[in-house]
């Protein structure tokens, strides 16, 4: 297969994501370049039932901006992949067309058990060393997608409605973090893994729980207490409950705007993190875990590794 270059977008309702690579074979890639802006799709939407214009204008730029530095490094594919904000919006439709006529590549919006499934490939590559079964959870804006992994194959998943920013968008203020309303949250979301989760506990527990995407890997940086967020020092980086419990306190005494200026915390995270890590706990009690693996690999490379399996020789 001759070398190329390509890129994927992973279309969040919190983060879209861009990373760019130059293929070396059919799942052997360099990384050029890696972005991610926070521009809030699905803000409003669970309240609303659509996606806002400002949130589209936001989200369509941001996705501009990122299709054009990949073409500026020589992508020749650029793949970009929706998921639960636009899967979930009636005007999704209107959405995808438009950043379709914005930069000329077609938006694939997948369901939420394709979300899990093409997470697990990408979590795989990066664990490539992690032998075992494990249950991975991506913790999204939108939904949060569960994959059972079974000497490294899918042996089940499922996606819950579950997501960080209708969380924040209910419970949570722009001050210190109000614990009874935690509580309340924290309820809400128990409940909701022992309903949605039912068929996981009809499996032998798993040898390992892996975590990806931004709560879990935010945690990794902030328990780590780096200087600016760095992939290698996060990727396979093990989070201890304990640990989790004491960065839960020390965030949820500061008001949003001190939060924001952590490092590793950007702005459009610092209301996210909290009902973020509620999840991240919950999960870990639900299947009886004390730490949890964090992948920095994820849906991106997913979507690279799938498209490169359908086109190598």
């Amino acid at each position: 297969m001759h070398i190329r270059r390509l890129a994927a977008i992973d279309l969040g309702t919190n983060t879209v994501r861009l990373l760019v690579v130059e293929v070396l074979g059919a799942a052997e890639w360099r990384p050029l370049s890696q972005a991610q802006t926070i521009t809030r799709l699905g803000e409003g939407l669970s309240a609303s039932g659509q996606l806002g214009e400002a949130a589209m204008r936001r989200t369509i730029a941001t996705v501009a901006d990122f299709c054009a530095q990949a073409e500026a490094l020589g992508a020749h594919d650029v793949l970009i992949v929706a998921t639960s904000a636009v899967r979930d919006a009636p005007n999704r439709q209107a959405f995808v067309d438009r950043v379709h006529r914005t930069v000329g590549h077609r938006v694939r919006v997948v369901a939420g058990e394709e979300e899990a499934r093409l997470a697990l490939l990408g979590t795989l590559h990066g664990l490539s060393a992690l032998t075992g079964s494990f249950v991975l959870f991506d913790i999204g804006g939108g939904s949060t997608e569960f994959s059972l992994a079974r000497e490294r194959r899918l042996a089940g998943a499922v996606s819950l409605a579950l997501g960080v920013v209708p969380l924040a968008e209910r419970y949570l203020t722009a001050g210190p973090v109000d614990w009874a309303r935690y509580a309340e949250m924290e309820g809400e979301i128990r409940s909701r893994l022992s309903t949605g989760l039912a068929d996981f506990g009809r499996h032998p527990r798993p040898d390992h729980l892996v975590g990806t995407a931004g709560t879990v890997t935010t945690l990794a940086a902030l328990d780590q207490e780096l200087a600016a967020y760095d992939p290698e020092r996060v990727q396979g980086y093990v989070l201890e409950r304990h640990r989790i419990d004491r960065l839960l306190a020390r965030l949820g005494a500061l008001p949003m705007a001190a939060r924001a200026e952590l490092p590793c915390l950007p702005p459009g995270r610092a209301d996210l993190i909290i009902p973020g890590t509620a999840i991240c706990l919950a999960v870990m009690d639900h299947f009886g875990f004390a730490s949890v693996i964090v992948s920095d690999f994820g849906l991106r490379e997913g979507i690279l590794i799938e498209h490169l399996s359908r086109v190598s020789p």
